[in-house]
């Protein structure tokens, strides 16, 4: 039996490497700001290689998004998991955050997410309003998080957690800003110890004592 070869050219790159060096580099300069030309010299592959492998720079920057929040969203899906205590959780969130995006190196300042495509060209919009939803559940997260602790007796039951989870979304997206602006690590940790005391304020009674 004669065994057939697969039709095309194999793949001259590791795939995964690729898309983390997409990854870097959408995060380095944003979607309007990075071309095709400058992925394919990143990557080192041709426009044939990356369409065939990706389809279309959109299709490639979703998957960058996926990529970002597999291997950096990792450490703060946990910490809302894992962590039972409300402020322990939050602390290691926020620290942690000051840590990312303020690390440099080989690794872009600041949030992937966070910091993409606030405003975008018409023909972009549909890149803006995913990136918008990726948003809209970490805050969510945060928010359902937060409802927990209510409902645990550790926040107040006055405690509006919707607009907490706002405030600390906030805090994170802006910690983002201000890492892309030159902002260390120790500036940030200042943003995320204001943060924590915010939400000491709204313990019950009982976890005050």
């Amino acid at each position: 039996m004669i065994n057939k070869r697969p039709r095309g050219r194999p793949r001259a790159f590791d795939r995964d490497v690729a898309l983390a060096t997409a990854a870097r580099t959408f995060w380095e300069h944003g979607f309007e700001g990075t071309s095709i030309a400058d992925l394919t010299e990143a990557m080192r592959i041709t426009p044939q290689s990356l369409y065939a492998a990706f389809h279309s720079k959109a299709d490639l920057y979703h998957e960058t998004l996926q990529w970002y929040r597999s291997t950096f969203g990792g450490v703060r899906a946990e910490a809302l998991e894992e962590e039972p205590d409300v402020i322990a959780c939050f602390s290691r969130i926020l620290f942690n955050t000051a840590r990312h995006y303020a690390r440099g190196g080989d690794q872009p300042l600041g949030c992937m997410i966070a910091s993409a495509v606030l405003n975008c060209a018409s023909e972009n919009r549909a890149v803006g309003a995913y990136l918008a939803d990726l948003r809209l559940q970490g805050r969510t997260k945060l928010q359902r998080r937060l409802e927990r602790a209510v409902k645990e007796g550790q926040l107040r039951a006055d405690t509006d957690a919707t607009g907490l989870a706002r405030y600390l979304a906030a805090i994170i997206q802006g910690m983002s800003v201000q890492a892309r602006d030159g902002a260390t690590e120790e500036d940030l940790r200042g943003l995320a110890h204001i943060a924590v005391a915010e939400l000491k304020r709204h313990l019950s009674g009982a976890r005050e004592t």
